[in-house]
């Protein structure tokens, strides 16, 4: 794992930062879309037997097909459908308290001139969570719930087939207890066995068996990602998700935060050799103690090979001079994940602008924001929350204005400037549009 000081952060950062070529899973993902475009099921079916576990004759999947999923996994595994549950009413709870923010509202700006704005569902939304090597259950909560609090008419979810034709089982399980948590009805949340770029596709044109939505949200591979962008204003998106990644401030040489940063750095690491696991540390001895915690960990890690594959391409640690430079340093990394463990945190907090999801003192782990608490895991990667936040309710909402006048001293103001702007820009019809009011 690299260490570095922070007067070398601004040239190691750059050059880590350079767009990479991928023309290659471009032009794929490009023939895929093509193909779903004009051929519909059929090049769906195409791809699932090039690239899938099975191209089952029938895409759609009953919801009964994930309350078998749910009772199998409830008389084999009670442990894990209650921890399911438990974090799936948090979630619950926090979307339901995120949509509460987002309200109608209309207002006199001026005489005559009522504005407001309408807060409306979007009336069918795509959610995609993957299988691949470790199928991701929790995402099925972490991105169903969200659309259902909402208030989504109609959720089209996909996930990839395995040899039986159907997604996991645990995900079709964890799809059945979402349902049930949001209290929804059946008929709102129809399931597709479909992966990849493909799905994207499917869900962004409509084919014969798959409904045409208005937003795709979730997690995906880099073809998923590539999906999303290029069709990204046929649909809407939630945003382009990279590899995963954690930045974890210490301030001082505290062997429980050593041992715990150390901890943290792993959970992130063992995601897949892209993951990136991050810290900032006052001085060099914090940065060696840590480097020493992650090779004990490391003795007895199950996915060590993964972890340490992902600690030798992109571990970091860096070395701050003061708060100011960890400051500086933290908001041009813009972390997915971002942990405090310092004392003081809220000194730091207003200054901290760029991050995913925001983990306040030691205890505060950011496995709990990935499974249990309630929070979204759904965040943005690759120094993209600079500019958006993580997956919520907002993502399946418009905030649409609206405008209602009356006669009033106000509203003939308003109509006077339009008319003089309009002529200064030279749009003669608008003028005598708002003229016409008169």
């Amino acid at each position: 794992m690299k260490i570095i000081k922070s007067c070398e952060f601004d040239s190691f950062w750059k050059n880590q930062n350079i767009q990479k070529d991928d023309s290659k899973t471009e032009k794929t993902v490009k023939k895929i879309i093509a193909d779903v475009r004009v051929n519909g099921d059929a090049a769906v079916r195409k791809y699932a037997s090039k690239f899938d576990k099975s191209s089952p004759l029938q895409l759609e999947v009953s919801f009964s097909e994930a309350k078998t999923a749910l009772d199998k996994l409830r008389a084999n595994d009670t442990a894990l459908v209650k921890a399911l549950e438990f974090a799936a009413d948090n979630i619950n709870r926090f979307s339901i308290k995120q949509k509460e923010q987002f309200a109608d509202f209309e207002y006199e700006n001026k005489q005559g001139l009522f504005t407001g704005q309408r807060v409306i569902p979007v009336q069918r939304a795509g959610v995609y969570v993957p299988g691949g090597r470790f199928p991701l259950f929790s995402s099925v909560l972490m991105t169903l719930i969200p659309a259902f609090s909402a208030g989504v008419d109609e959720v089209i979810f996909a996930s990839p087939p395995c040899e039986n034709g159907l997604p996991d089982s645990k995900i079709l399980g964890a799809a059945a207890v979402a349902a049930n948590t949001a209290g929804i009805a059946p008929n709102k949340l129809r399931i597709f066995a479909i992966g990849g770029a493909q799905a994207i596709a499917a869900m962004a044109f409509g084919t014969e068996s798959v409904p045409q939505v208005d937003v795709i949200a979730g997690p995906g591979n880099k073809y998923v990602a590539a999906a999303k962008q290029f069709l990204y204003g046929q649909v809407g998106i939630d945003f382009i998700a990279g590899p995963s990644d954690v930045l974890i401030i210490i301030d001082g040489n505290n062997n429980a935060a050593v041992d715990l940063a150390a901890a943290d750095m792993l959970a992130q690491a063992e995601h897949d050799p892209d993951a990136r696991a991050r810290a900032l540390v006052p001085n060099e001895e914090v940065a060696e103690q840590i480097e020493t915690a992650i090779e004990k960990r490391l003795e007895s890690l199950p996915t060590a090979v993964t972890a340490r594959a992902s600690l030798k391409n992109g571990g970091l640690i860096i070395i701050y001079k003061n708060m100011e430079d960890a400051i500086r340093i933290t908001n041009k990394i813009a972390p997915e994940h971002l942990e405090l463990q310092i004392e003081n945190a809220q000194d730091w907090i207003p200054m901290l602008k760029n991050y995913g999801s925001l983990f306040i003192n030691p205890l505060s782990a950011e496995a709990l924001g990935d499974y249990s608490a309630g929070i979204n895991h759904t965040l943005p990667t690759s120094g993209s929350a600079r500019f958006t936040g993580g997956l919520s309710v907002r993502h399946f909402l418009k905030t649409v204005t609206t405008l209602r006048c009356t006669r009033g001293g106000g509203f003939e103001e308003a109509v006077n400037a339009a008319q003089i702007l309009a002529r200064a820009e030279g749009l003669e019809a608008h003028a005598q549009s708002a003229a016409a009011r008169k």
